[in-house]
This record gives C-alpha cells, sequence and structure tokens, in this order.
C-alpha cells in the first residue's frame, strides 16, 4: 500500500509539474515569458517548451493570424462639398512585434481595435474631405483606401501592429440628401437627352434639305438631258421625213390625209361639218 500512495503521489508531483512547467506554442501563436512581472522572451516558433512554476514564470499567448475589425455601424464623414457620406469599412491587421504590442496595450485586444479605428478614421476623413461624391462613389475610392493604408502605417507599428488593408464595403449619401441627388442627376440627364435630341433633329434637317437639293439637281440635269436627247431625236426623225417624203410630194400629202382620216373619224357618232369639195376630202373625190 504505501508503494501505490508513493506511485499516486509521484504521478501527482509530475502532473503538477508537467503542467506548471511546460507550456505548447501553436503555429498561430506568439508566447510572451513574464518573469516577476517583466517581459523575459517572446516565442514565435511552435513548440513544446519549459518554463520556471508560477509566480516566478508565466506565460500569455497572442494571436499571430490576420484580424478583421468591422464597423457594426456606418460612420458619417463629409466631402469636399459639404455632402454627408455614410461609410461602412472594415480594417485587417496582425501583430507584427508582440513585446511592443504587450508593453504599449498590455495586450488587450479591444483597447488595440479602437486605436487602430481611431487612427484609420482620422486619415480617411482628411481623404474623404479632399474629394467630392462622384469621387467617392467611383472615381477615387480605390485610391483613398490605398492612401489610408500608407498614412497609418507607421502609427499602428508604433504599438507593434501592421495594417494590411483598408476596404470601404459601402459608401451611401443620407436618405434626404439622396433625393436632392438623384433629382439632380434625372435633370442632368433629360438636358443632355434633349441636347442630343436637338442636334439629333438638326442633322437630320441638313440631311434631309441636302437629299433634297441633290434630287433636284438630279432630276434636273436628267430632263436636261432628256429633253436635249428629245430634241435631237425629234430633229432627226424629221429630217428622216423630210428626206423620205422629199422623194415623192404626192405620197406625202396621200400619206397626210390618211392619217387625217384615221384621227377624225375614229367614230361613227362624230359629226364634221366641212365643204365636201374641200382639199381635206380630195383623195375620197378621187377614189370615187
Amino acid at each position: 500500500m504505501p508503494k501505490i500512495f508513493v506511485v499516486i503521489a509521484a504521478a501527482l508531483v509530475g502532473f503538477f509539474v508537467a503542467n506548471t512547467c511546460l507550456y505548447v506554442v501553436d503555429q498561430r501563436q506568439y508566447a510572451i515569458v513574464f518573469a516577476l512581472g517583466q517581459v523575459e522572451e517572446v516565442r514565435q516558433e511552435p513548440g513544446l517548451y519549459f518554463k520556471l512554476p508560477a509566480p516566478f514564470q508565466n506565460v500569455i499567448f497572442l494571436d499571430k493570424r490576420i484580424q478583421t475589425i468591422d464597423t457594426p455601424e456606418p460612420e458619417r464623414f463629409i466631402t469636399s462639398e459639404k455632402k454627408n457620406l455614410l461609410i461602412d469599412s472594415y480594417i485587417k491587421w496582425r501583430i507584427v512585434d508582440p513585446r511592443l504590442y504587450f508593453v504599449r496595450l498590455s495586450g488587450d485586444s479591444r483597447l488595440a481595435q479602437s486605436r487602430m479605428s481611431q487612427v484609420v478614421k482620422s486619415a480617411l476623413n482628411e481623404e474623404i474631405t479632399k474629394r467630392t461624391v462622384p469621387q467617392m462613389v467611383s472615381g477615387e475610392r480605390t485610391t483613398v483606401m490605398n492612401t489610408v493604408v500608407e498614412k497609418v502605417k507607421d502609427e499602428a507599428t508604433e504599438i507593434g501592429v501592421e495594417i494590411l488593408d483598408v476596404r470601404l464595403k459601402r459608401v451611401d449619401l443620407l436618405p434626404e440628401v439622396s433625393e436632392s441627388v438623384f433629382r439632380r442627376m434625372e435633370a442632368e440627364r433629360k438636358r443632355v437627352a434633349n441636347d442630343l435630341r436637338a442636334t439629333g433633329a438638326a442633322e437630320s434637317e441638313q440631311i434631309r434639305a441636302d437629299a433634297d437639293r441633290q434630287r433636284e439637281v438630279i432630276l434636273a440635269e436628267a430632263y436636261r438631258e432628256a429633253q436635249t436627247v428629245k430634241g435631237e431625236g425629234d430633229a432627226k426623225a424629221a429630217s428622216i421625213y423630210n428626206a423620205a417624203f422629199g422623194r415623192n410630194p404626192e405620197f406625202y400629202s396621200f400619206y397626210r390625209s390618211l392619217d387625217a382620216y384615221k384621227k377624225s373619224l375614229t367614230s361613227k357618232s362624230d359629226v364634221m361639218v366641212v365643204d365636201p369639195q374641200s382639199d381635206f376630202f380630195k383623195f375620197l373625190q378621187k377614189s370615187q
């Protein structure tokens, strides 16, 4: 029995020693070892380490992963136009100097987040006051984020952290401002549309007038050429007729009379009041 108690006592002592003198550093953590309240060393590599039992040495762990500070509610900023903007943002940061981080902030992550939020908000406000609403909404949004990161880099280093990124998730106007902005945008779009319509109508009239002028010119030229060709044809026809009928004037007179009979006596109901002895009927009289 006494041996069993000895074994149990030895086991308890070994467990106590292991619990108070050994500690494990995870790959996602920093370990800060304190000796009588003073920072003695910082463990950054993962593994199993030995320390003196408390209160001679104590260990606290800090997260070395990238962390996020997300604003719970959108914050109000003022642009260069004195317009209010609601901006929802977040910050990506991590601890790079655990010793300095603990000394400056006592390892309090809430205090660190509050400090960084204030620094980023101040830098963001400085940049937004230099820009207009359109620039913040779309034009220079990326530039603002990159500039803010550069501005807060030195202040973040003073507390042992690194700010990796500042992102603007949403940029909105206040409801009362949005309505006036939308109305102004609508009016501007209508003005541009009316200008374009007026310009288009003017160009349309100019094109139509030019087309009408060209049509008139083409028709006049075509009519002139047609009349010229027709006149030349008539002259040539008359010349041919003269040459043909000049060989036999009697036949030409007879042919013209037959043509006149055909045109005058086309209907039985027509009545002609003409002297039968006139020259008009001379070829009919000769046939009798």
